[in-house]
């Protein structure tokens, strides 16, 4: 089981921040990453948006930072740790500018950056981006196709119905083999579906974890699935987040100082096909008592639970 952070201070969502995240300055992010990469921790991971409408703001928040230029700058902070968005919506913008931007991160990270790509809830945000809401998956699937294309051929081509390339140059490719390895974030059958056909991971929102061994079944059941491994990263915290980022009150998802605990929820999720998880953050107040706990959970629950 690999251990994932949530990079703190890159958002206010109600169900998933504390007050002392809100508070931390900048240095202090790059400090937190730099810790985190000393101490073995897998991937540094963040989330998007562009524009919240109000009546979302309570739960949701509006402070979002943009998605490849923080993590960028956190590659910038860092040696070792793999960079991951935890979602871009890939819909809402263009998929050449974003396969440029993945394919900058990727080099100047010399291969480290492994996105979790999706397709997004919040419809007022594809209107006020002038994106079509209801073409959002198809978008998507045509998104992938042309971002894989633009990595991986030295004379991309591609023909489709939002995208055209032809007579093109792209470069620098991605320092990856195969370009960069994509995850994608959901629960609906065609994100299920999507992941079999050309995804490296998958990151389940509202799916009860009881259900991914049967999601998984699904996902390797795809005509285009090729042998390839695929993880689940999942973390606890996501119990207790509603689809509309309500708070659901889920036990499980609460933190603590508990080492046993969490091995034991470690062993569970494993039994389920997750391979990465965060480990939940119980009440704190203060940055300082933030390192304090990414330490103990490096010594602590890290080693114990590395072979599963």
């Amino acid at each position: 089981m690999k251990i994932c952070i949530g990079v703190p201070g890159t958002m206010k969502v109600a169900a998933m921040t504390q007050q002392w995240e809100h508070d931390i300055a900048v240095d202090q992010i790059c400090e937190s990453v730099q810790l985190a990469d000393k101490l073995g921790y897998h991937r540094a991971m963040l989330g998007e948006h562009f524009i919240v409408p109000k009546e979302h703001i309570p739960l949701s928040g509006d402070y979002y930072f943009h998605g490849a230029v923080a993590l960028a700058w956190v590659a910038g902070c860092t040696s070792n740790i793999r960079l991951t968005s935890s979602v871009i919506v890939l819909p809402l913008q263009s998929p050449i500018v974003q396969a440029k931007a993945a394919a900058t991160i990727d080099k100047l990270s010399n291969g480290r950056f492994e996105p979790i790509y999706g397709v997004g809830w919040l419809k007022e945000e594809y209107d006020m981006l002038n994106v079509d809401f209801h073409n959002r998956g198809r978008m998507f699937e045509e998104y992938i196709q042309v971002m894989q294309t633009l990595w991986t051929e030295d004379d991309p081509s591609f023909e489709g119905q939002f995208v055209t390339v032809k007579n093109a140059g792209f470069a620098p490719k991605p320092v990856q083999k195969n370009g960069v390895p994509v995850w994608f974030g959901g629960d609906a059958p065609a994100v299920i579906r999507r992941v079999g056909k050309y995804a490296n991971g998958w990151s389940p929102f509202q799916t009860p974890p009881e259900k991914f061994p049967e999601a998984m079944e699904i996902i390797k059941s795809q005509p285009e699935y090729d042998g390839r491994d695929i993880g689940i990263f999942f973390a606890l915290e996501m119990l207790n987040v509603g689809a509309h980022h309500e708070i659901k009150g889920d036990t499980r998802s609460k933190g603590a100082w508990d080492a046993n605990k969490i091995i034991d929820q470690c062993h569970w999720l494993s039994e389920l096909g997750v391979t990465e998880t965060i480990v939940p953050i119980p009440p704190i107040d203060s940055f300082d008592a933030y390192k304090e706990r990414l330490q103990w959970v490096a010594e602590e629950i890290m080693p114990k639970v590395a072979g599963l």
